[in-house]
Order: C-alpha cells, then sequence, then structure tokens
C-alpha cells in the first residue's frame, strides 16, 4: 500500500494590525489661503506661509471683540479732531473723526461704529453729550465742532457769541465786525476782504481789513 504523504502548510505567523489613525477632532477649519491646510494624522499640517484657524479661534475672537466694545463704550470717545474740534474716537483708538461725521450715514470708522443703531436712533438723545451743543433755542442742536467755527450754524447765533458758547475772539483769519449777512455772527473771514462787496455793516472789510 502506497502512504499519500500529507503535506502540513504551516499558517503564516499572526501579523498584528496597523493600530488605526484617532479620530480627527471635530472642528471647522478656516485655511488661510483657503484650502492651504493639509490633514496628517490626527493634526493638520500648515505651511509657513498659510494660517488654520479653528471655530473655537473664530469664537474666542467674536467673544473678545464684543468685551472690547463693552469695554469702550461711546461715552469714552471723546477727542480732538482736527483744527482741535471735537471729535469721536474709533475703535482702532487711532483714528479721530469731527462730531458732524457721526450718525451721518456714511461710515467714517473703518468698523462703522459711528453709525450704530445705538448712537444714531434718536437724536439727538441717543448722542453722547459731547457730541450735542445746545442752541439758545432748546428745539434746536448742533454738533459740537460746529461751536465757533465762525458759522452762523444754530440760525441765532447762540454757537458763536454769548456764554453758551464762550468763544474766543476772531482768529488771525477773521475779521471782527458786525456782519451784514445773516451766516457770520460777529467775524467775516478775511478771504472776503477788498472783494468789493459789503460783509460788515461798517464797511470795514473794504477799507480797514486786508486780506
Amino acid at each position: 500500500m502506497v502512504e499519500e504523504s500529507l503535506t502540513h502548510t504551516s499558517a503564516a505567523p499572526h501579523q498584528p494590525r496597523a493600530p488605526l489613525d484617532p479620530p480627527q477632532p471635530l472642528t471647522f477649519l478656516l485655511c488661510l489661503p483657503t484650502g492651504c491646510c493639509r490633514p496628517r494624522g490626527a493634526h493638520l499640517c500648515c505651511p509657513p506661509r498659510c494660517v488654520c484657524v479653528t471655530s473655537l479661534l473664530l469664537l474666542a475672537a467674536t467673544v473678545a471683540i464684543k468685551i472690547a466694545s463693552l469695554a469702550f463704550p461711546s461715552a469714552n470717545r471723546l477727542c480732538a479732531a482736527s483744527n482741535n474740534r471735537t471729535g469721536f474716537l474709533c475703535n482702532d483708538r487711532v483714528t479721530c473723526i469731527p462730531a458732524s461725521q457721526v450718525c451721518d450715514r456714511t461710515s467714517n470708522c473703518r468698523d462703522g461704529e459711528d453709525e450704530q443703531e445705538e448712537l444714531c436712533g434718536d437724536l439727538p438723545r441717543s448722542l453722547p453729550t459731547y457730541l450735542v451743543f445746545r442752541c439758545g433755542n432748546p428745539a434746536h442742536w448742533v454738533y459740537a465742532d460746529k461751536r465757533c467755527n465762525g458759522i452762523n450754524d444754530c440760525g441765532d447765533c447762540s454757537d458763536e457769541i454769548g456764554s453758551l458758547s464762550a468763544c474766543p475772539p476772531c482768529g488771525s483769519a477773521w475779521w471782527s465786525c458786525s456782519p451784514v449777512f445773516h451766516e457770520y455772527c460777529a467775524c467775516v473771514p478775511r478771504s472776503l476782504c477788498r472783494d468789493s462787496v459789503q460783509h460788515c455793516t461798517s464797511w470795514s472789510d473794504e477799507y480797514l481789513c486786508t486780506p
């Protein structure tokens, strides 16, 4: 009898499975520029020229901005604009816009804080008091940077003469006299002197004043 030889094939040694990468954290990513961040295992590879921002960082930045705005209310924004006139300080703590540019329907501050509903919802009551000048007629008001600018903005000259405005004497660019035209109150611009038009009741703008 021929014995059949059975060839035993030994099973291959057990190979341990490669460990699975741990699950990537659930997060939303903003890559600047878009798409520059690449996954590597459980982490993101971000080349030096790129920035990867997680949703948590975005949330933290939003909260920080909100806290900063609360810590810097409208009442603390008084500043000196051009020609040392009353101004409104923007969020960047550098830009100072004239008071009359607040609530003029144009965003003069980079973040638009000069046009917020908080300021502009109920003029002039919604404005900080330092931005408002009350005229002699209680029903009238002008922006504070219009006080003592040489122009009759109130209509009764209370923003240019009298105890309410407390304006200094006419500056070097103005001629002191009693003006003919309602536009001026106690001074006329020297640029109008000797222009063959009467601007002062005494005619001094034509005979004494020099441009």
